[in-house]
């Protein structure tokens, strides 16, 4: 990357932080470290967020599961398929509702079966490789590609070993504002920042247009 595109790229990505830099796990009201309560909600929060529904609703949705207590795999397997169904409808995630509450309660029970409720234990398995977590990911009811990516993107700050990642949806939002579409040079303007924050700002502007063009103004207007 030449000098000039550089401190482009930082601008805006300086910008994009300044305007909507969180993940949505914070959104989510999750307190992200590397133990087994926190891990397992961004991979509820990774589930909903995969459904083609708003953003905004799968974070309600995951806000309400978790006010309601069904914040472990234990407490989500042991609540009632029905009120897994209020909570999500309280979140507003209705039109997927009653599937999605059969594959949380099967998939709190295969993460207690598999990985006796900590997704530590998919860390260690994987060693370091961010296929292999992925791969684990979608053996839980309700994961596919794209659920397992998020989940990816939004832990990469305590599990740094699964590597730099944006998704494809982040490197849309990339593309959105001008930046580098390669997930190689998307890192190097991503250095010395939180990379999932990073990435999530990404995703952020890849569905939202408005966002994305105040935070083309914003960087246009820096020195």
């Amino acid at each position: 990357m030449s000098a000039a595109v550089s401190a482009a790229a930082r601008r805006t990505a300086d910008a994009l932080l300044e305007e909507c830099g969180r993940t949505y796990a914070a959104e989510a009201g999750i307190r992200l470290r590397d133990t087994p309560q926190p891990l397992y909600q961004v991979l509820v929060l990774s589930h909903l967020l995969s459904a083609r529904i708003r953003a905004s609703v799968a974070v309600a949705a995951a806000r309400a599961l978790f006010e309601h207590g069904m914040r472990t795999p234990r407490r989500m397997a042991d609540a009632t398929w029905q009120q897994r169904v209020d909570a999500l409808g309280e979140g507003g995630y209705r039109r997927y509702d009653e599937r999605t509450s059969t594959q949380l309660g099967e998939g709190a029970e295969l993460v207690l079966d598999v990985w006796k409720g900590d997704l530590r234990r998919l860390r260690a398995e994987a060693d370091g490789d961010g296929d292999t977590v992925r791969a684990g990911l979608q053996r839980v009811q309700g994961i596919g590609p794209a659920g397992a990516d998020i989940f990816v993107r939004e832990v990469q700050g305590v599990w740094p070993e699964t590597g730099f990642h944006v998704g494809a949806k982040g490197l849309q939002g990339a593309e959105r504002l001008g930046l580098p579409t390669s997930t190689a040079r998307l890192a190097e303007v991503a250095r010395g920042r939180d990379p999932a924050v990073f990435a999530a700002a990404l995703v952020r502007a890849a569905l939202d247009r408005e966002t994305a063009e105040k935070v083309r103004e914003a960087a246009r207007s820096r020195p």
